[in-house]
């Protein structure tokens, strides 16, 4: 048995932190399908390390619009794509009980052929658990509950059986099969302040955030910080940000490929070692072709 909080295995080291910048795309899920898988096939065509969708009940900046589940929906991605990393960025813990989420994540990994990052966040999006009827707890029970869903996670991932006792959930003797097709699923989480970055810091192949860059650099020495306390390499965890057009309106990485390299750049001046980017809502493909030949010159720059 599995108490909360035990020290389980820390997690491998899969990620080249050291290699030039990484830049992914996330994508709306609340366009049509067909229109949807054609975008997927395109933007790995294009050479983007890694494509991921968003997790909503109903589209934060509108929220009456139409939104697909992102689990289903990636499912169905991974089977028009061949050779992208594909992921949730980040699966909402509120939404699902940790056991089915981790189901979910092996079947897109076998889907997907092994293609699938692990993303977990605590959530945050207030009115979607309102309008849904979703217990939306405090600060400290959405960390806690975070904390156990990471472990559970980890263990049915690593284990044939588990039972593993907490505060929030429970598992009992529980067979997890069949197992992944990566050795590992990498995981993926969102996080903000200490105490979840003691959980990435344990747990994460990669932190993600979203933010400007002086809160992006605070929360990276935090990370540093508590990676320290857990005796973890910082540089084990690839640190993520994610461009939220509505969040920092100010930047604007896609007006140019120079523009893409000075925010890059920046990023890269804190630590930062991938930049994901939402697509915008209206654009020239032209113009993402040639936004993609700068994010391949990125990655071809050592950091």
């Amino acid at each position: 048995m599995i108490p909360a909080g035990t020290d389980i295995e820390l997690a491998c080291e899969v990620n080249s932190v050291g290699e030039g910048m990484l830049v992914g795309i996330q994508t709306p899920t609340q366009r049509p399908w067909p229109e949807l898988a054609e975008r997927w096939r395109w933007l790995e065509g294009l050479g983007f390390d890694s494509l991921w969708l968003a997790d909503h009940y109903v589209p934060p900046f509108k929220l009456d619009g139409p939104i697909f589940e992102p689990w289903t929906l990636l499912a169905a991605l991974a089977l028009v794509t061949e050779r992208v990393r594909l992921g949730v960025l980040v699966s909402c813990n509120t939404f699902r009980h940790p056991p089915l989420v981790a189901k979910e994540a092996v079947t897109v990994d076998h889907i997907s052929n092994g293609r699938l990052e692990f993303g977990l966040g605590a959530g945050w999006f207030a009115p979607e658990h309102e309008m849904f009827g979703i217990p939306f707890p405090a600060n400290a029970e959405l960390v806690g509950r975070f904390r156990e869903a990471v472990e559970i996670c980890h263990a049915l991932f690593t284990r044939d059986v588990t039972t593993y006792e907490g505060e929030y959930y429970q598992i009992r003797e529980a067979p997890f099969r069949p197992a992944p097709m990566q050795e590992r699923i990498p995981f993926t989480l969102g996080a903000h302040g200490p105490r979840m970055m003691r959980i990435v810091a344990r747990y994460g192949d990669r932190w993600n955030s979203t933010g400007t860059l002086a809160e992006m650099a605070e929360r990276n020495r935090t990370l540093d910080e508590a990676c320290a306390e857990v005796g973890r390499d910082p540089a084990a965890i690839l640190r993520s940000h994610l461009y939220v057009p509505a969040i920092l309106p100010d930047e604007r990485p896609w007006d140019s490929p120079e523009a893409l390299r000075d925010f890059a750049g920046r990023l890269r001046e804190i630590g930062i070692g991938e930049a994901i980017l939402q697509l915008p809502a209206e654009y020239d493909p032209a113009h993402i072709e040639r936004m993609a030949e700068a994010a391949a010159e990125l990655r071809s720059v050592p950091a």
